[in-house]
């Protein structure tokens, strides 16, 4: 059954504009905005076509890594096929909340219809959110945050894609097995994200034989897990697995041949970027779950939307997390998490055009 869902998301994430037969696999959580209540699937039918041209405002943590480029393509290809424009303002960072925070303001602007938000903060955004939502539709995009003022929510739960990765690690090693030495590399200490992703993995390596000899909090631009790998290895040369984000995991291939530990150390990634997805092809990535995160960029524009022409059907929905290994790549394919190799971030899209800037 999860193979035939992830192959459904995939063909209709990716697939040509919908028609009024599309329906696109979803998890449903009983409550909306709550993580922990219980996630039913739904056959969703998007719209076929928006009633105006509506102008939304997106905003995203940062394009430092592919992760968002593939969000940003989701939300182009549903933008066009509603027939909707946005212009897009990335703040260059997870520490750069101040400037998020102006960014947003200006989204309060007149000549946005609604605004779609990568936060980089949890609770940092919530009293700027409060102002905008008292005009227009505000819709969470991917990264977690304080739902006061959101009006509806495109996202997986977090605690679930970290425990999705430490449960890689737990199931090669359980508990009375002999121990193994696990480097964790978080992200962004504050970020939305990291202390969910944290609390899952923990969680499921504390049912293992695993050891947390190392925590490396940082940015996830690619210099920066770059440092922070080579920092842990020189500081606990018994390693045996990396554990972290995308570029960590990305930083992470390069370093460990260049200094012969391929095969030695294993690295196993808490979501899949295209340079993850090709390491674990070529089997230097053990493991990552995939969120689906061009389908959740189409979501959201969706969801905007619907919100816009009040016919919002669930204020709280995500794909289905799929975990990923070199064994069931093949079937799970690329299709609905990342964009084409050849796709450029657009930041300006106008309806009826088919380019953007």
């Amino acid at each position: 059954m999860r193979r035939t869902l992830t192959a459904l998301l995939a063909a209709a994430a990716l697939a040509g504009p919908a028609t009024a037969q599309d329906t696109w696999p979803l998890m449903v959580p009983a409550i909306p905005f709550d993580d922990e209540s219980p996630l039913s699937p739904v056959d969703y039918r998007p719209l076929d076509r928006a009633s105006r041209d509506w102008h939304l405002c997106i905003l995203y943590p940062h394009l430092k890594d592919a992760y968002w480029l593939s969000v940003n393509y989701g939300m182009v290809e549903e933008a066009r096929r509603l027939g909707l424009s946005f212009e897009v303002f990335e703040a260059g960072g997870y520490p750069n909340l101040s400037r998020q925070i102006d960014q947003l303001r200006a989204c309060g602007s007149d000549a946005f219809d609604a605004v779609i938000l990568g936060a980089v903060s949890y609770q940092g955004l919530t009293s700027t959110v409060l102002d905008i939502a008292a005009t227009k539709p505000v819709i969470a995009a991917v990264n977690d945050i304080d739902d006061r003022g959101i009006t509806a929510k495109a996202a997986v739960p977090w605690r679930e894609m970290g425990a999705a990765a430490g449960r890689v690690i737990a199931e090669r090693h359980p508990a009375g097995s002999p121990p193994v030495n696990v480097a964790w590399f978080p992200g962004p200490k504050g970020a939305g994200w990291v202390t969910f992703v944290e609390d899952g993995f923990r969680a499921e390596l504390a049912r293992s034989s695993a050891r947390l000899v190392a925590t490396k909090y940082g940015d996830t631009g690619l210099e920066e897990q770059v440092l922070l790998v080579e920092e842990a290895l020189d500081e606990q040369p018994d390693i045996d697995y990396l554990a972290g984000s995308g570029p960590m995991a990305e930083a992470a291939v390069s370093i460990l041949r260049a200094r012969g530990l391929t095969g030695r150390v294993q690295i196993v990634s808490t979501y899949i970027s295209h340079a993850v997805y090709r390491g674990i092809m070529r089997g230097r990535i053990l493991a990552a779950p995939t969120d689906f995160a061009a389908m959740q960029g189409r979501l959201s524009v969706e969801m905007a939307a619907r919100a816009l022409e009040g016919s919002l059907v669930h204020s709280h929905a995500g794909p289905r997390i799929t975990t990923v290994t070199p064994d069931s790549i093949a079937t799970i394919g690329a299709e609905g998490s990342l964009a084409p190799a050849s796709f450029v971030p657009i930041f300006t899209l106008r309806a009826g055009t088919d380019s953007g800037n």
